[in-house]
């Protein structure tokens, strides 16, 4: 069983659910939790095929990973792949109907192009950044376009840490860390983008339905007050978190300028998969949705303790 968890990177599946409920707070909508199951399934899948796909680099690069060890047989690791990834189609189907199928569907053909063939090109690290843009889309419904300055914010964290994972063997270049270190800042001003933006019809329409016919003049005004004491207070929050998610990762990205040692960069790929939390928590604080916010970032210190224990790169 623990070659399987390591296998499929068990402890970074927390970074994962973030993105439907990031999607979902921008598109003013309640996160549905079997779209951000079905998410997980996707991630756990494109994480079998990587390691299926990579066997043989691994058996020189990484001796000590499932397949390479022998703990895993590859046709296992394929067949899983395959089931996560039939399992996270009809669990999509099931919770977003015909639409979630669709971008369902869209994600798992973006993880499987990026793993058989995408991965060590060029593109990779873009493609890479799509997948997670396609999830954050999966939680925002028929709200997608919503949804897009989150997602792309999200996407442009995936990117940094994509072009990262490329020097966990060789160790980084200082371009490698410059690169890190502007997608990071990148995703910082495009998740304040998404915060900042104006929130103010959807709240005074959530009010609408507790207001009396005779007292329109008056609850517009209490309406106005409370959505800008609202808006205010998620701007704030969104702002702390967008604080600690750059305090967060862009340390250790710049400490690769100086010693970019595998292990290092290593290190700096666990935090960043981790630090999608606090980027995620921030979209959904931004969202209106400050206590799902914080619901989400209690899973940090989890995810922090669980890849300790096991691989999460």
């Amino acid at each position: 069983m623990r070659a399987l968890l390591e296998l499929v990177r068990a402890p970074a599946a927390l970074s994962v659910p973030g993105d439907t409920m990031a999607g979902a707070a921008a598109a003013g909508r309640r996160p549905a939790p079997g779209l951000a199951l079905a998410s997980v399934l996707m991630y756990w899948s494109g994480m079998a095929l990587n390691d299926w796909s990579d066997r043989e680099a691994d058996a020189v690069e990484r001796p000590e990973r499932p397949i390479p060890s022998g703990r895993v047989r590859p046709g296992a690791a394929l067949g899983l792949a395959a089931a996560l990834t039939g399992a996270g189609l009809a669990t999509a189907a099931l919770a977003g109907g015909r639409r979630g199928l669709t971008v369902a569907g869209l994600l798992a053909g973006a993880v499987w192009a990026y793993d058989l063939g995408l991965k060590r090109t060029a593109a990779g690290p873009a493609s890479m950044a799509a997948c997670r843009v396609l999830d954050v889309l999966l939680g925002a419904g028929d709200q997608a376009r919503a949804a897009v300055p989150a997602a792309l914010a999200i996407g442009a964290h995936t990117y940094g840490i994509s072009v990262l994972g490329r020097a966990e063997v060789a160790g980084a270049e200082r371009g490698t860390a410059e690169r890190a270190l502007v997608a990071s800042a990148a995703a910082a001003g495009l998740a304040a983008a998404a915060c900042v933006r104006d929130r103010a019809a959807s709240c005074a329409h959530d009010r609408a339905a507790s207001c009396a016919h005779d007292r329109a003049a008056s609850c517009s005004r209490d309406q106005a007050a409370s959505c800008s004491r609202d808006r205010a207070a998620a701007r704030a929050g969104a702002g702390v978190l967008i604080a600690g998610y750059l305090a967060f990762t862009l340390p250790v990205q710049a400490g690769l300028r100086t010693r970019p040692e595998p292990e290092n960069v290593r290190q700096a790929v666990r935090l960043g998969i981790l630090g999608l939390i606090p980027l995620q928590a921030a979209a959904i604080a931004g969202g209106g949705r400050v206590a799902t916010a914080g619901a989400l970032l209690c899973s940090l210190p989890l995810g922090k303790w669980l890849s300790s224990r096991l691989a999460t790169s």
